[in-house]
């Protein structure tokens, strides 16, 4: 008989996935950084910095305050552990992952060498260029490629050539990641950067996706077929297939989970054999528009009844909560957002708007307060302004106190 689980539970399970729920370590070094990062499997990476950049704000809401260079040094250095390819959108993930991806590398470049009007086809120069000199020079980023084709094509986020096809060859694998220069990606050839153990590894397609799968689950720790999918963003047919092989394995667990319904059926979703199944959520924390509790907006609605889109691209006057607003977690619900931005030259966090959410305990003016004093703190920022914007900004500013000056 297929257990079913109850929503409040199901929300519990899944942060606990997330690696919310445990201790804060009283130091974070290399060893809890990697314990988060391998946990999430992915960490998506956006250059907004208004507030922060995207990929730091994850471990921040797990682990609390720690030395961004620590970060730094396993995603950013040309031969770091963890390295960029799209395994969500683009992502940091640990370079032995790579290989369960050259099923998406070879469909891209299947696929972009049959557009008989395609830029591959009339840039294949281009790009036998750029391997060439990546080959003889080293890594480099685009910047570092002195070409003719190195200029912008068209409006501001026009790419130059060079851009353009060390991207395509870094899709396709042909080149990998080397870290970063500045927030620049540098580009490699795989043997300049990346051990023969994982350079030589094959992994068919069926195996790659069924890995995948297994950990999406596990990071999820109960989804349906969709929310399992998107986590490395799979095709549906092949992640369906490869959740049947592990039901059968024992390492999926077929439930119903309360309210989730399609049609006017129960929906069909799956609970990791190894989920955590804990009885209270005590947990609070800022969390990242890109954080995989949230990224999925879906999810997000369905498990939390929480309707999120990001206004980033959204002309200021139609913005409804704000420019970059982060989803506020109390308590193991999602009770409010706020919109943040660092101002670097006066050291000050803005809170440019702050929301409460129907599901918002009494007590979320209070707990955004100390998390917003933690994130100041963390940031190096000596006061904290919050503007008359939003049904939480009242609150929030009396909990605040003596915070809003110094």
């Amino acid at each position: 008989m297929t257990e079913t689980v109850s929503i409040a539970s199901a929300r519990r399970i899944a942060l606990a996935a997330q690696g919310f729920g445990r201790p804060v370590p009283a130091s974070v070094g290399t060893r809890q950084l990697t314990g988060a990062l391998d946990r999430l499997g992915v960490l998506q990476i956006d250059s907004v910095n208004v507030w922060e950049r995207s990929h730091y704000l994850p471990v921040f809401a797990r682990l609390g305050a720690y030395d961004k260079s620590l970060l730094d040094a396993i995603t950013l250095a040309p031969r770091a552990r963890y390295l960029e390819y799209w395994g969500h959108e683009a992502t940091f993930m640990r370079r032995e992952m790579l290989p369960l991806f050259q099923w998406r590398m070879d469909r891209y470049r299947d696929r972009a060498l049959a557009d008989s009007d395609g830029w591959v086809r009339e840039n294949r120069a281009t790009l036998d260029w750029l391997l060439a000199e990546i080959e003889r020079g080293g890594p480099r980023a685009a910047s570092d490629i002195e070409h003719e084709d190195n200029v912008r094509q068209g409006p501001w986020w026009g790419w130059s050539d060079v851009k353009r096809g060390l991207e395509v060859l870094f899709r396709s694998g042909e080149l990998v990641s080397a870290g970063r220069k500045g927030f620049e990606r540098r580009y490699a050839l795989p043997a300049q950067v990346l051990p023969s153990e994982i350079t030589s590894r094959v992994v068919s397609k069926p195996d790659a996706i069924r890995e995948l799968v297994a950990h999406a689950a596990r990071a999820h720790g109960i989804g349906t077929l969709d929310d399992i999918a998107d986590y490395f963003r799979l095709p549906s047919a092949d992640t369906r297939e490869a959740i049947r092989d592990l039901v059968d394995a024992g390492e999926l667990l077929p439930v119903a989970v309360e309210g989730w319904t399609q049609g006017g059926k129960p929906r069909a979703a799956w609970l990791h054999r190894d989920a955590r199944r804990p009885r209270r959520m005590d947990v609070d924390a800022l969390l990242s528009p890109f954080d995989p509790v949230v990224w999925a907006r879906s999810r997000a609605l369905r498990l939390f009844d929480f309707h999120y889109r990001i206004e980033i691209y959204t002309p200021e006057p139609k913005r409804v909560h704000g420019y970059y607003v982060q989803p506020v977690l109390i308590d193991g619900v999602l009770a409010g957002r706020v919109d943040l931005k660092n101002d670097r030259q006066s050291k000050t966090l803005l809170v440019q708007s702050a929301w409460r959410e129907p599901s918002a305990p009494p007590e979320t003016a209070d707990k955004l307060a100390a998390l917003l004093r933690r994130a100041a703190e963390w940031q190096g920022l000596e006061k904290i302004s919050v503007r008359e914007r939003g049904t939480l900004s009242g609150d929030l500013r009396g909990a605040l106190g003596d915070a809003l000056s110094h």
